[in-house]
């Protein structure tokens, strides 16, 4: 009880007052020179060391911010924080970092690439067709420049909105992109500062929308120095499965949140990104009056301007507020993972259900449910985690839910990081795979997967030189042990070891397989062709459609369409049904 009081008593602190002002956090360029701002409450002196050796000193304020204004610094300079006359450390806010998250931080001008995009409108979850991928392995060289080779592919096979994983500065020279410690640089290792400018740049030019994948629910393990600069921006009062959690709503929370918010802010009008997806989000704690992502919505919004910009929730918890309006106490958002039809067509393709696929049986019920309601899981116990799980759903539109076979999580949270064709025969790849493509929902693509890419998608980081090595594989081991099929000490012992260069190395894509354009390349490209251009599955209407199981393994879905032009997909994910005689009117 006296946990819970304390958690609402910090939400009756947290209300109220606006957490983002005029002056922006870091360096900013402006007429007079280079202004500074740092939220240290823990320190009485601040001084920005330069490169060339000058030094700038701050000057504090009553909420702990240190500001002033350097004018003869310029682009191009490298500077670190000195606190209180004693130890450097790289800005928290810092645009860029050239030598990773440990080195100095550097100046940069967003004013200074010409933008090509000013009669770009922005996306809509209507229509969309997301593709998912990791900058590191999509490509040979893993850089921006290298992926603006790829769009016109992506354009003609029918993807409309990139989603790109995260792309924080992290510690080491590969990484998942959840590891992330510096959340307003782009990683030095995918290119220069205006690297993601120029691929969103060219990718409005071909027609794709993009969006970024960010993690406000924990920070990385190494290259974190928040904590030199103020004890508030983390807490232990809620659990968090990956280190701390961040403090939207305890005291000396308005800082937290003023960093989240304009780092939101930064990549929609900096970087002219299209919309976020939101890392897991069940893990943002927030008893405040207004959540913090109700606030992120609102102000991402409002700087977009004239955009139109799509922001997607992670959502393990299946909360139906994710996407419900602010001014119904929702968080605003356009569309929220469904892990459910994931879990489905899994147990569907491989038989297995163990973990958490345990509650589901691959069922034709399922699907049809799936379709027609979203969530699967809406209120049912859920043996797994004992407990309820989901929220009911009520009259948001299909495109509010995000479906896919595949994704990052998915395929790299196995033992080999094998993709899904290589675990089930081709038919039934194929019959999931249409299931996805023709569902009202919007569906979402992992990079490769319209291929069939041979190369898998392992978990990796760089840590191996460093003590999180042996810890990171260790904890990697204890995760997979909930499959019992990963569980033996010969399991164990043949996982791929996430520190290994050779491990990130073989989950880049092979350039000759993507070029190849093979059977379910051809799959992927018609489908899409035929969701696009045919006026009864471009409906996107859960609504007007209808399932009848058929057999154990086979199910009718019926797209209705008010002049009598219906679409009948009759899937069987089984042996041969002679289904004589025909009872079933759809």
């Amino acid at each position: 009880m006296r946990a819970h009081f304390n958690i609402a008593e910090n939400a009756k602190k947290a209300k109220g007052s606006p957490t983002v002002p005029m002056i922006p956090l870091g360096a900013q360029m402006i007429e007079e020179g280079v202004q500074f701002r740092v939220w240290a409450p823990k320190s009485t002196r601040i001084d920005v060391l330069f490169g060339n050796g000058k030094t700038q000193s701050l000057e504090r304020d009553e909420r702990g911010y240190f500001s002033g204004i350097a004018s003869n610094a310029s682009p191009g300079m490298t500077y670190r924080y000195r606190l209180d006359g004693e130890k450097d450390y790289p800005d928290p806010c810092s645009r860029f970092q050239p030598e990773g998250p440990h080195g100095p931080s550097q100046i940069v001008n967003p004013s200074a690439y010409r933008w090509r995009d000013h009669d770009w409108p922005g996306v809509h979850m209507a229509g969309q067709v997301i593709y998912e991928l990791h900058l590191g392995t999509f490509t040979e060289e893993g850089t921006f420049d290298a992926a603006i080779r790829e769009l016109d592919g992506l354009k003609r096979l029918g993807i409309t909105l990139l989603e790109i994983m995260p792309i924080a500065e992290f510690s080491g020279r590969w990484n998942w992109g959840y590891d992330g410690v510096c959340l307003f640089a782009p990683s030095h290792m995918y290119g220069d500062y205006d690297a993601l400018k120029r691929f969103v740049d060219a990718a409005h030019e071909t027609g794709l929308g993009v969006i970024l994948d960010v993690v406000y629910n924990h920070f990385g393990p190494d290259g974190n120095y928040l904590s030199v600069f103020s004890d508030d921006y983390v807490t232990d009062r809620y659990p968090n499965e990956w280190g701390q959690a961040l403090n939207f709503d305890g005291p000396g929370s308005a800082g937290m949140r003023e960093l989240v918010v304009q780092n939101a802010c930064y990549w929609i009008g900096e970087f002219h990104l299209d919309g976020l997806r939101i890392d897991a989000t069940h893990a943002i704690h927030d008893a405040s009056e207004q959540h913090i992502l109700g606030e992120l919505s609102t102000e991402t919004r409002r700087v977009a301007g004239r955009r139109s910009i799509v922001l997607i929730a992670e959502n393990e918890a299946q909360e139906i507020s994710a996407v419900r309006p602010v001014e119904q106490g929702g968080w605003g958002l356009d569309a929220v993972w469904c892990e459910d039809f994931h879990h489905v067509s899994r147990v569907a393709a491989t038989g297995h259900r163990e973990a958490y696929y345990t509650d589901y049986r691959g069922a034709p019920q399922e699907f049809i449910s799936s379709l027609k309601r979203g969530f699967l899981y809406q209120g049912q116990r859920y043996h797994w985690q004992r407990k309820a799980r989901g929220s009911v759903v009520g009259h948001e539109p299909a495109c509010n839910f995000v479906f896919f076979i595949q994704n990052h999580d998915q395929i790299g949270n196995t033992l080999t990081g094998n993709r899904l064709h290589t675990l089930t025969s081709p038919g039934r790849y194929r019959v999931l795979t249409t299931i996805n493509l023709l569902a009202p929902q919007t569906p979402m693509l992992f990079m490769g997967q319209e291929y069939a890419a041979s190369t898998p998608f392992l978990y990796f980081v760089d840590f191996g030189d460093h003590e999180l090595g042996p810890k990171v594989r260790l904890g990697r081991q204890e995760f997979l042990s909930q499959f019992p099929s990963y569980a033996s000490e010969e399991a164990r012992k043949s996982m791929f070891d996430p520190n290994d260069r050779m491990t990130f190395e073989r989950s880049k894509l092979d350039r000759a397989e993507r070029s190849a354009h093979g059977p379910f390349y051809l799959l992927c490209r018609d489908l899409l062709r035929l969701r696009r251009e045919d006026l009864v599955f471009s409906a996107q209407s859960r609504e007007h459609i209808d399932g009848a199981v058929l057999s154990p393994h086979a199910f009718a879905i019926r797209y209705f369409e008010k002049t009598g032009c219906d679409r009948l997909l009759v899937v069987n994910l089984g042996e041969d049904l002679h289904f004589i005689p025909a009872p079933e009117p759809l």
